[in-house]
């Protein structure tokens, strides 16, 4: 057990916590109508709860459970047991991996939350949620960092794929789970009112950026220079990306907005998070600028040309974000072609059939959408009780 190393993803967990409550509640609070802001807020919250129980209770033992096979952990850490304090996973205290891990799975059933807010039952968010943790992300986790079949020396070799704080375990799932609930949802009856808030959005994006440091960061689970260099790549992405997308923007209308900007920020930091243990800061840039226009350009087909009603564009920053910079691993020469690729097609049908399978079976148990004059009217009053502020109109 070493005490800086401890020390260090203890802050990293607290960061990664801070990402999601309240960075990520207000980045897409501010991006709905007023009617609807407290609902998301309750969604991001709930989730965070709930998940951090799951997390507890099974979840963790079935992402790195020792007891299991290439494919799930087992059962033998339910309810942490036999982890105590003294308990050492590497150099840290299991208990803290543990918790490290947790806000990990907090954060990615909460990035889905962007594709279905303003129209989404409730009920369905909770058990969509809490089983698709369970059953797609857990399991993945697994498959890459806990030892699985795509990590080293499983079905790719010895290099296994690489991908070192989540492009494919947290937004490559989170991005394909949340485009398909879009596609099932359908849009929503008024998709032209603009974000209420702005100055919220750009408040929880540098939450998150600042978050993103425990995120990527703590990902090398220790106090050195490979964390020190992540968190240094991260930062050269994220500025990269949101001038970018700025400057693209500028060039097609003419001007540059704030949320577009900060937008730009999220592709930059989704799609440095696999490589971000494995370039340097001349990768980053690299990456980073092209992220901006990439993201950009996707937001613009899922909207417009595919006309798929993603709310606060969740795939085409997060998904396309993550694929990309997991692509780019093998671009750079620091992972191998065939795994990239093929842990990315992998998790990606494990991850379509388990959010299907998902949809269909849960909204024959609870509403999957609300009815339309509960959506019209907002979903804060309608199903929460309470306004988050007084409307005039």
């Amino acid at each position: 057990m070493n005490g800086a190393d401890t020390a260090w993803i203890i802050v990293a967990t607290a960061l990664v916590l801070f990402m999601t409550l309240p960075g990520l509640a207000l980045f897409y609070g501010g991006l709905v109508r007023a009617r609807n802001v407290l609902s998301v807020f309750m969604h991001c919250y709930a989730i965070a709860c709930l998940m951090s129980l799951l997390w507890f209770a099974v979840g963790y033992s079935i992402a790195f459970g020792p007891g299991g096979s290439g494919y799930w952990g087992g059962l033998s850490l339910a309810f942490l047991s036999g982890v105590t304090a003294d308990s050492v996973s590497g150099t840290l205290p299991e208990v803290l991996f543990f918790a490290f891990q947790m806000t990990f799975a907090i954060i990615t059933p909460a990035l889905i939350v962007g594709s279905y807010v303003e129209r989404i039952g409730f009920g369905f968010v909770l058990a969509f949620s809490a089983l698709w943790m369970l059953l797609c992300y857990a399991p993945v986790v697994h498959w890459v960092w806990g030892g699985g079949f795509l990590a080293d020396g499983g079905l790719f070799g010895e290099t296994g794929v690489r991908d070192f704080a989540g492009g494919i375990v947290v937004h490559e799932t989170a991005g394909i789970a949340a485009l398909i609930l879009a596609v099932f949802l359908g849009p929503r009856k008024n998709q032209t009112t603009p974000p209420h808030n702005p100055g919220l959005v750009m408040i929880g994006a540098a939450m998150l950026w600042v978050g993103w440091f425990g995120f990527n960061g703590g990902s090398q689970l220790a106090a050195d220079g490979g964390a020190a260099m992540a968190i240094t790549v991260t930062h050269i992405s994220a500025a990269a990306a949101s001038l970018s997308w700025a400057l693209w923007e500028r060039i097609k209308f003419g001007r540059a907005s704030l949320v577009g900007m900060v937008t730009g920020t999220i592709a930059g930091l989704a799609s440095i998070t696999p490589a971000s243990g494995f370039v340097g800061p001349v990768e980053a840039l690299v990456i980073g600028g092209i992220a901006g226009i990439l993201c950009q350009e996707a937001v613009n087909l899922i909207r417009n040309a595919l006309r798929i009603d993603d709310t606060l564009d969740v795939f085409a920053v997060h998904g396309v974000g993550g694929i990309f910079g997991t692509i780019m691993i093998a671009v750079f020469g620091a992972g191998s072609w065939a795994a990239q690729l093929g842990a990315l097609a992998i998790v990606g049908v494990w991850t379509t059939v388990v959010t299907v399978v998902l949809i269909v079976v849960l909204r024959t148990i609870t509403a999957l959408r609300v009815d339309e004059e509960t959506e019209s009217g907002g979903l804060d009053l309608s199903v929460h009780g309470e306004r988050a502020y007084e409307l005039t109109s």
